[in-house]
């Protein structure tokens, strides 16, 4: 059986109005999500470089409003995950631009994978980080992933799936995260609660800001599905 860690293997974000000045509009309809997915893949496509910087900063790493007095940033979550995974070999599922993630365990000796379904991501990420370049692909969360079960002792998903819908999430991504991770294994699942899809106006993108749209999950009813997956 795959062990569920259930504090920090899934660490929720409300999506709320922030210090970063990010104006923020909800909109309860669940047909909006069926485009998102898209909007989201040009989004990295346009502004990779952008999102990349960022990340390496860490100044759009800072956490408000989260479900645990400990989870203040992507630092924690990363931490948390080498205190409780008992292997090495890890996955980052949707690395992002630049795949940070990937080279920061890389660095502490783990051996770590990163799949992201935008190309200019992977290929940000073999420029910035030559050393982890045979790690990095191509892969997109909505199909099966290309590697055999239980090959991971760790996964990470963090804010991935807010750019999901939830019939992809729940019947594809989900179930193919739980199946790559051998048992024992630690899986970190990091999301935006709420219903529907909401929408911020992100200034860290130049001048008035860009629209991003984000899917929102109930934490109870993903928790349900991991259960069902034998998390």
């Amino acid at each position: 059986m795959v062990e569920f860690t259930k504090t920090w293997a899934i660490s929720k974000l409300p999506i709320q109005k922030n210090n970063n000045n990010n104006s923020l509009q909800r909109d309860p309809s669940h047909c909006k999500g069926v485009h998102m997915q898209f909007d989201s893949l040009d989004f990295y496509k346009v502004h990779a470089q952008r999102y990349s910087q960022l990340s390496h900063e860490l100044t759009h790493s800072v956490y408000t409003g989260s479900s645990h007095p400990a989870l203040r940033g992507d630092m924690d979550l990363l931490n948390r995950v080498t205190e409780l995974a008992w292997g090495k070999r890890g996955l980052d599922a949707g690395c992002g631009a630049g795949a940070r993630d990937v080279h920061l365990l890389h660095t502490r000796g783990y051996d770590v994978y990163g799949i992201d379904a935008v190309e200019e991501n992977i290929r940000l990420g073999r420029e910035v980080h030559p050393e982890i370049e045979d790690k990095l692909s191509v892969a997109d969360l909505r199909e099966p992933l290309p590697f055999e079960s239980g090959f991971f002792d760790f996964v990470l998903c963090n804010a991935v799936i807010q750019h999901l819908t939830p019939d992809a999430t729940e019947t594809t991504t989900i179930p193919e995260l739980a199946r790559v991770l051998a048992p024992g294994g630690v899986l970190q699942l990091m999301f935006k609660t709420g219903s529907g899809v909401a929408t911020v106006s992100d200034r860290a993108y130049g001048g008035d800001g860009v629209d991003r749209s984000f899917q929102l999950y109930d934490e109870h009813r993903l928790l349900s599905i991991l259960e069902g997956c034998g998390c």
